[in-house]
């Protein structure tokens, strides 16, 4: 064996690395600084390689003010302090079994997320070449802005390059050290980063070498990898491994197959024998492998190949290559989580990963397969919850490969696409879909964002998610290349030799085979790899489902029983008439609004059921949410229940067990009926077993719930032991007994969930709940998410039948106030609303499938003890503790026992709470009602509102009155409220929850900073040194309320208040009137002619918004509203509703509001979840980019809303290029949105602030953005608790509206608002009582509360306490829940930042650096076009990495001329492909041509002129055919038109108002959300055409009649071109864009008009069907409209 020495530096030649013991300094290039403050680039029509490399050179990495010092990271022993792991299973004793799993947990997940850019080339005749090697880096280099860098601005986020191996390169290399050449066929070669510690190393060298030795390999010799240290990174250097090669010997097997899985293992082995040495994270195999090797690090895409030198070496040949470029939300990335992976380059994010982890160390105990030749033992464990999504995917996908899978077949298996209610494969491939419904029982699908890029060394290929959220283009030469990229335009293109060019669609798939040549398009590869095995036959023989059984048509308990069983399981009057009820009788959620103003479950004096202690996580920037209104199609709730079979195994003998049947069932939801679940219960084949969830209380609590529990689990292990693949947990019982209570059912399934898991047993039964405890979206979400398979919610659908039955409903369907439904239709409303409920539940974290939501744990828990979550949540973050389960003699609970007749002292805590419920169900004095808890609408004795009308009346009070006195009283209010303790009807409320039970009043708790209180070191000063008020106020904000869900007057009462004291409103979404960018000068005793509607204004008043919103919607986001922002916001997520899109009903959208936002009067507007330009963290960056591109004054906030993991959230947004971060506290105030999403979505702000500093921090990242907090504020030690925890600006919302006249009234979403606040009639506005002095008086008022809070605490001002958190001080709080919460984590500091918030308050905006719009301004010619409304034409070349080029001209325009003053004509013609938003907000006068191919977001939010985009002259492909504009084009535009020549992406014309266009083709989703303009398409349409259009005109040809299918016509119907005026409009259409494209097809139609059009579908919503272009009859309906007007007048 060779080895070269390491201590004299090695020389270039000799391929060796520079020396490593002690690393030298990074060495900063010049010019590469991230302060973009360099000249602009002089520009012209330049072209080639040479250009392109000149531009990567020049630009920016980052264009940002960098700060002149950084904090240097936290040690990663105190982040590990921070996120602590969980320790699981303590209480459950392993029974015989020889395996012990332990479930993934989620604080090791949260710390990895990211996105990237990705691409390969390959060669078809499979020739290797140095030039794939080069063409791939200068690729790679070309997507860098899809990348990040650390805080250093230098260390990249992760960039590699998988290869074939290169031999000659290696051979080259063994010459020289004097070893004969290696014996290709049976040589692996392993790439392997070391420990940094030179003794470390050489134990890590020791430990591989010997297993490689007992596995009989040879090793052959290490090669350390040559590299250029000085490119990298002052923070990559400091985890910088040593980085070499072993080449080893692999003579024992001699099929090639068997190779890699000898190398496979050896590499498991490996890892095995280092797990208990110091240094086992630091060995890390990038790859080991007889055919491919990635080379790879934390280095940006653009010096990946100056680091290693090996990529530099034309010997470096080889005939494919993977480049990957990573955008890491962990601001501390590994160089091991660079990609490529081992086979996979991973784009976007796995939102299962917790799941799909527990499920595959379930499977670990079963699977097997004669290729491992009975060594699976060997290779365990298949996953790694520290590592990331994209490692331990490509884990799985690695271990299908390494057992006999194609990279196909097994990216088919995890990634599989939407194939239910699919057209084409439905028709053309059902063996396709055969394929998918075999495997869909066997592995659940890991669901989420992805382009995958895959490869064995023989096949090289690419496929993308179900949903299509990640960009993929391809194309094909004729010298027999083929290159998959994240973006066209990366590489330089003789387009003559383009024979194809198109793109990669939702669950799409490429492949290459190497070996044959051969290129597989999408359903040729999925047909071929689905007809290896007869997998219908296969499901013919064996499946079966289970029918659906009629519900039961009368009641089964009389209403005394009924009434019992509701107060035993914690049902109050509002679950029962807001929420059953509710969807008993209208299928849908109840709607409710102004968000949660209720303390938290642990810190409320009302009993709470276990499900309130959990909140659903949500997507939010490195993943979107899926729409489940409007892309529905790729989502399922179908659920397999019975045993899984073994995933390695195919064949028929695995088939009923994929298949659903013999031993499985298919259900097409998870709501079971009693019929439903009796079916399951009677068949044979399931063995289903019983498992009574109640426990014994007669001699005691002490240890019963426990005891209990335990003796469940063992229970349930051995019943699966004994065959059962049915597990049913029920609390039915015939005659429920005072001292047997229900064990929680979400506790027991948690509890038996994880047994199963950690013994090895998982995967061989299911666990449904026959439970009365689950009635609310919620807890059926809770109870899948934590591993039940199915619910039958037997009390809540006895509930709906007794509703029915009652005379009371009855009466009033009798009289027409209730829509009449059947005994059996109010049941299945109630299921109708709990499964879109659920779908609601999965798309706001973008889960598409059920499956996948099973047992993934998608929720944080606030309130309950480690004890409890090791039990039953293991995995789950509590990061506040709380109750345990354990029952401690803390408290006495007066419980009248049926048995003694006595008064029992219970000891309790977790127990308590169920005990609570079941005590009023038993009691002597039991109520004949079921008692109103008022947790959803304030009521007398009702749980405590923080937003009360009390606190109403006080705060109006001492705002109108102007007296300190009277604020004072408010003060007193919000901090002591205190409550008597008579006031329960019992008596004994009070007693069980304060640990003294003589006291007589205690005080509500409601937020995790009424636990805190504010210390100091220091004497008091006068108040008079303190910081003035009108410097505080300055920090204050209010909230983004969208002027529609509240009234013009308050929206413009609230931005004059802030306007006058310098702080900011908010816009909210829906645009803004323009007559408000205007300082009033009329006014004259309070009132002005220009807002006739106001008082108490002032001349110098201006009533706009400072903070404009940009959310998903775009309503009204033009030109001029973005360039007349101080600050423009990007809602990510709503803190009352966060992962959900809003709505506005119709009856508030006046004619008013209709016209701000571009929509039609009367038609409701929904907004989506923020995502159809966020789909990842670098869509993110990219639309800051396009912001800062048109309005490079205003700085961009990103609003994030709190949950575990939003540090890195918000780390990848601030190396985004953000001005300002927000986080949002679950409590912020909505105008309307489902219940459940108001009370279980989100997290308390004090915990995501806390986390959000503190990240940053550590990572030096914290100077670059001001944070800013909103979410229940009301007064000024809000705003000191929120500053000591790092905050920098305070945003005020309920309060605010309170403050200028709200009630209260709760009644937003009605448009009924009693004082004109929230409402558009116009009756109702006119009682509108505010002024904007009232609200300026309300933040003096804050203001000066800080100020005196300060002047006690000793300091002068606000800056001296931010980030201080060891100012504040746990409060003694004397209740029983709160004993045990754990406030470490929000006491904790990690330090200040350098800079003080004022000085990161008052820094430049971040810029964009040089961009080409620059170039283009400082023309002299388009200058003076501009300034004179002249016309002007010119030329530029551009390249991917000029984006959204024009938005900055667009921005100059509009700012002088408005949206449509501009009477000049700017004329520009573009050659080459242009980068992302091309074309963005373009105003009227602007006329864009692109000869060439663009990226994703053409014509973004446009306002007018004209796009056109060709592509070059003498192209080998037909254009028509090809796609040249990528996905979400035309977006949210207001006007303009746009002609494409070829093909755009998915989602195009996505919220399109008033825009035009013409395109030969688009992919899925095309016209969703249209309100406006008109669409044509001369061409194929993909799935889901029109989805929620509420306006416009679309124009499809059909050639093939394939459209209807695709159209989703639950809005729009379909219809020929019948009408003359839409012929005209359509024909007018197409002569424009033959004229501007030269389109042949276009021409074709025109001259063949009388054929085509009887081609042509048109599109029609309803509000365009009596429009002269859809009425075909549109005259003689004028004239009926008119006859009936005359009448009506008469």
């Amino acid at each position: 064996m060779a080895t070269l020495p390491r201590a004299a530096p090695p020389t270039a030649a000799a391929l060796l690395p520079l020396p490593r013991a002690t690393p030298p300094p990074a060495a900063r290039r010049e010019g590469r600084s991230r302060a973009p403050l360099a000249p602009a680039r002089a520009r012209a029509v330049r072209g080639g390689a040479a250009e392109l490399g000149r531009r990567l050179l020049l630009r920016p990495r980052r264009a940002r003010r960098r700060p002149p010092g950084r904090s240097s990271r936290a040690a990663e022993a105190h982040a590990a302090g921070v996120l602590s792991a969980s320790h699981c299973a303590k209480h459950i004793t392993r029974i015989n079994s020889p395996f012990f799993y332990q479930a993934a947990d989620l604080n090791d997940i949260l710390s990895e997320r990211g996105a990237c850019g990705v691409g390969f080339v390959a060669n078809l005749k499979n020739v290797p070449s140095f030039n794939i090697v080069r063409d791939a880096l200068m690729a790679l280099g070309c997507m860098e802005h899809r990348g990040g860098c650390g805080a250093d601005n230098d260390s990249g986020d992760g960039s590699g390059l998988m290869s074939a191996i290169p031999w000659d390169l290696f051979d080259d290399w063994a010459s020289k050290q004097g070893l004969a050449p290696f014996d290709r066929r049976n040589t692996g070669v392993g790439m392997v980063f070391l420990p940094q510690d030179g003794k470390s190393m050489e134990e890590a060298k020791a430990a591989t070498e010997k297993v490689f030795a007992d596995e009989g390999l040879e090793v052959l010799g290490w090669r350390p990898v040559p590299f250029n240290a000085s490119v990298v990174g002052r923070y990559a250097k400091e985890t910088m491994p040593n980085i070499q090669q072993i080449f080893v010997k692999v003579a024992k097997e001699d099929n090639a197959d068997d190779r890699e899985r000898e190398l496979y293992i050896c590499r498991k082995l490996i890892e095995r024998a280092a797990k208990s040495s110091s240094w086992a994270d630091e060995l890390y195999f990038c790859s080991l492998s007889s055919r491919t090797i990635v080379y790879k690090g934390m280095l940006r895409s653009e010096v990946l190949g100056q680091f290693y030198l090996d990529l530099k070496n034309e010997l470096y040949k080889s005939p494919f290559a993977i480049y990957h470029r990573r955008y890491s939300t962990n601001t501390s990335p590994r160089w091991p989580l660079a990609q490529p992976m081992r086979l996979l380059g991973h784009n976007g994010e796995i939102n299962t990963i917790q799941g799909n982890l527990n499920w595959m160390r379930s499977r670990e105990a079963t699977i097997q397969s004669p290729v491992w030749r009975g060594r699976e033992h060997e290779i365990r464990p298949f996953g790694d919850p520290k590592a990331s999504d994209s490692a331990n995917l490509d884990s799985t996908a690695e271990l299908l490969l390494r057992s006999g899978r194609s990279p196909a077949e097994a990216l088919m298996i995890l990634v599989p696409e939407a194939y239910k209610n699919h057209p084409t494969l439905s028709i053309k491939y059902p063996e396709v879909i055969d394929f998918y419904d075999y495997y869909k029982g066997q592995m659940e699908a890991w669901d989420g964002p992805a382009l995958l890029l895959f490869s064995d060394g023989r096949t090289v290929g690419a496929t993308l998610d179900r949903n299509g959220l990640r960009p993929a283009r391809y194309w094909r030469t004729s010298d027999d290349f083929v290159y998959v990229a994240s973006e066209v335009g990366v590489i330089p293109m003789d387009e003559s030799k383009v024979v194809m060019k198109g793109r990669l669609g939702p669950g799409m798939m490429i492949t290459v085979d190497l070996q044959t040549g051969q290129v597989l398009e999408n359903t040729e590869v999925k047909k071929c790899v689905a007809s290896a095995n007869p997998y219908g036959t296969w499901l013919q023989e064996s499946t079966r489902s289970i029918k659906p059984v009629n519900f039961l048509s009368s009641t089964i308990m009389d209403n005394e029983t009924v009434l019992r069983y509701q107060q035993a399981f914690g049902y109050s009057s509002e679950d029962v008439q807001m929420v059953i009820e509710s969807m008993a009788s209208q299928g849908k959620e109840p709607t409710f609004c102004m968000g949660d103003d209720i303390p938290l479950a642990v810190l409320s004096q009302k009993p709470h059921l276990l499900y309130d202690y959990f909140k659903q996580r949500f997507a939010q920037v490195t993943n979107p949410a899926i729409d489940p209104l409007r892309e529905g199609l790729v989502m399922s709730l179908e659920v397999n229940i019975g045993k899984r079979g073994n995933i390695l195994e195919v064949g028929p003998q695995n088939a009923d067990q994929a298949s659903l049947l013999s031993s499985k069932v298919a259900l097409s939801s998870p709501v079971l009926n009693e019929g439903e679940l009796e079916s399951l219960l009677k068949d044979p084949k399931l063995k289903p077993k019983v498992l009574s969830t109640y426990f014994g209380i007669r001699k005691g609590l002490d240890g019963s719930l426990d005891k209990t529990i335990k003796a469940l689990c063992e229970e349930a292990d051995a019943a699966v032991r004994s065959g059962s693949q049915l597990l049913v947990l029920s609390d039915r019982s015939e005659a429920p007994e005072p001292t047997r209570p229900a064990i929680p059912i979400l506790l027991a399934v948690g509890a038996i969930h994880q047994h199963l898991i950690q013994n090895g047993l998982r995967m061989s039964a299911s666990i449904v709940a026959d439970t009365a405890q689950c009635f609310s979206t919620h807890h059926f979400a809770c109870l899948i998410g934590y591993g039940a398979s199915a619910v039958c919610p037997y009390l809540a659908l006895e509930t709906c039948r007794q509703w029915r039955l009652s005379n009371k409903t009855v009466n009033l369907m009798r009289n027409g106030k209730m829509p009449t439904v059947t005994i059996e239709q109010a049941q299945r409303n109630f299921i109708k609303a709990v499964k879109s409920g659920l779908l609601k539940i999965l798309s706001k974290m973008g889960i598409s499938l059920l499956s996948s939501y099973c047992g993934a744990q998608i929720f944080e828990i606030y309130g309950l003890g480690q004890e409890v979550v090791d039990l039953a949540f293991c995995g789950s973050v509590s990061k506040i503790g709380g109750l345990t389960l354990d029952e401690t003699p803390v408290v006495h609970l007066c419980f009248i026992s049926f048995v003694t007749n006595t008064c029992t002292p219970i000891l309790v805590k977790l127990g308590r709470e169920t005990l609570s419920f079941w005590v009023r169900a038993f009691s002597e004095d039991t109520a004949k009602r079921l008692e109103n808890f008022g947790f959803i609408q304030s009521r007398p004795g009702g749980e405590y509102h923080a937003n009360n009308p009390e606190m109403s009346k006080l705060l109006h009070k001492a705002i109108r009155e102007k007296r300190d006195n009277a604020y004072t009283v408010y003060q007193q209010h919000l901090a002591s409220r205190p409550v008597n303790a008579s006031a329960d009807s019992s008596g004994c409320q009070q007693l069980f929850y304060s640990f003294h039970h003589k006291t007589h009043h205690i005080f509500y708790l409601q937020v995790l900073r009424d636990l805190l209180e504010l210390k100091s070191d220091r004497a008091p000063i006068p108040i008079g040194k303190v910081e003035p008020a009108t410097s505080i106020v300055e920090r204050f904000c209010t909230g983004g309320m969208s002027l529609g869900a509240i009234s013009r007057e308050t929206h413009e009462a609230i931005a004059i208040a802030m306007n006058r004291i310098g702080g900011k409103s908010n816009s909210g979404e829906g645009g803004e009137d323009p007559i408000r960018w205007s300082p009033l000068t009329d006014v004259v005793d309070g009132y002005s002619p220009t807002l006739p509607h106001l008082k108490g204004l002032q001349n110098g008043d201006t009533a706009t918004s400072a903070i404009k919103q940009v959310a998903s919607g775009r309503f009204g986001v033009t030109p001029t509203f973005l360039v007349n922002a101080e600050q423009i916001e990007i809602k990510i997520a709503q803190g009352a509703k966060p992962g959900e899109g809003g709505q506005l009903p119709g009856k508030k959208v006046s004619a008013y509001i209709a016209r701000l936002r571009n929509s039609k009067p009367g038609v409701p507007l929904i907004s989506p979840p923020p995502h159809h330009d966020i789909y990842s963290i670098e869509d993110l960056a990219q639309l800051i980019y396009d912001l800062h591109q048109i309005n490079p004054k205003a700085k961009v906030s990103v609003k994030l809303v709190s949950e575990a993991g939003i540090g890195t959230v918000a780390s990848g947004v601030s190396k985004g290029n953000a001005d300002i971060i927000q986080i949002s506290g679950h409590d912020g105030g909505t105008g309307a949105s489902p219940i459940s999403s108001i009370k279980h979505a989100g997290g308390p702000w004090e915990l995501g602030l806390t986390e959000t500093n503190q990240t940053l921090i550590q990572n030096g990242l914290r100077e670059r953005v001001v944070l800013r907090v909103d979410g229940g504020f009301r007064s000024g030690q809000d705003v000191l608790i929120a500053a000591a925890m790092g905050a920098d600006e305070y945003g005020f919302g309920s309060v605010a509206m309170i403050a200028t006249g709200c009630v209260m009234a709760r009644i937003c979403h009605t448009n009924n608002c009693p004082v004109g606040v929230a409402s558009q009639r116009e009756e109702l506005r006119a009682r509108f009582p505010g002024v904007p002095g009232d609200l300026v008086n309300y933040f003096l008022f804050v203001a000066e509360e800080v100020r005196a809070a300060l002047a006690q605490l000793g300091y002068e001002k606000l800056d001296d306490i931010i980030g201080r958190t060891d100012l504040l001080k746990p409060k003694h709080v004397s209740l029983v829940k709160t004993q045990h919460i754990d406030l470490g984590y929000l006491l904790s500091n990690a330090g200040l930042p350098k800079w003080s918030s004022s000085q990161i308050r008052s820094q430049d905006v971040h810029t964009n650096g040089p961009v080409l719009d620059e170039t283009i301004l400082a023309d002299p010619e388009i200058a003076d076009a501009i300034e004179n409304e002249k016309e002007v034409s010119k030329a530029f070349q551009i390249y991917n990495v000029d984006r959204a080029v024009c938005g900055r001209v667009a921005g100059v325009i509009a700012k002088k001329y408005g949206d449509t003053g501009f009477a000049g004509q700017i004329n520009i013609t573009f050659n080459g492909s242009a980068g992302q938003s091309f074309g963005c907000f373009l105003t009227p006068g602007m006329n864009i041509r692109l000869v060439g191919e663009a990226n994703d977001y053409v014509g973004k939010g446009m306002a007018g002129g004209e796009l056109v985009v060709v592509p070059e002259d003498n192209t080998g492909f037909v254009p028509e055919d090809a796609t040249i504009v990528g996905n979400t084009c035309l977006y949210g535009a207001t006007g303009g038109r746009v002609f494409v020549r070829g093909k755009a992406g998915e989602r195009f014309a996505v919220r399109n108002s008033l825009g035009q266009a013409v395109v030969e083709g688009t992919g899925d989703h095309c016209c969703e959300y249209m309100t406006g303009g008109c669409v044509v398409v001369l061409g194929k349409a993909g799935r889901n055409v029109a989805a929620g259009m509420t306006g416009g005109l679309a124009y499809i040809l059909d050639e093939d009649d394939t459209l209807v299918p695709k159209v989703n016509k639950e809005i729009v119907k379909m219809q020929r071109v019948n009408a003359p005026a839409g012929q005209m409009q359509l024909k007018g259409l197409i002569e424009a864009y033959v004229e501007k494209t030269g389109s042949e097809k276009g021409a074709t139609i025109l001259r063949e008009w009388e054929a085509h059009l009887p081609l042509f579908w048109q599109l029609v919503p309803p509000s365009e069907e009596d429009s002269p272009e859809a009425c075909a009859e549109f005259e003689r309906v004028l004239a009926r409209q008119a006859t009936t007007q005359q009448l009506s007048a008469k």
